[in-house]
């Protein structure tokens, strides 16, 4: 897979690849691995990136969805990084 960026800018770049192989590997543990980081240093880049990420049908409720629960847990860990 080839992927074009516009620009050099490093942030952008890393937000585009997380994206991409979120959407081609359709979980948050084969996306890392496809990237070659941890599945935790993945999470921390969606957390930083603000990245909107929806599992497929099927998924067990709770992961990868945006319910609030999830959303909280992810606005408090950002505020605690921040």
């Amino acid at each position: 897979m080839q992927i074009v960026l516009d620009n050099f800018n490093l942030t952008a770049a890393e937000r585009l690849l997380c994206e991409t192989a979120l959407h081609t590997a359709g979980s948050i543990v084969e996306a890392a691995k496809l990237l070659g980081i941890t599945r935790h240093a993945l999470k921390r880049r969606i957390i930083k990136h603000n990245i909107r990420w929806i599992r497929d049908a099927g998924a067990r409720p709770g992961i990868g969805d945006t319910s609030p629960r999830q959303s909280a847990s992810v606005a408090g860990v950002a505020a605690m990084t921040a």
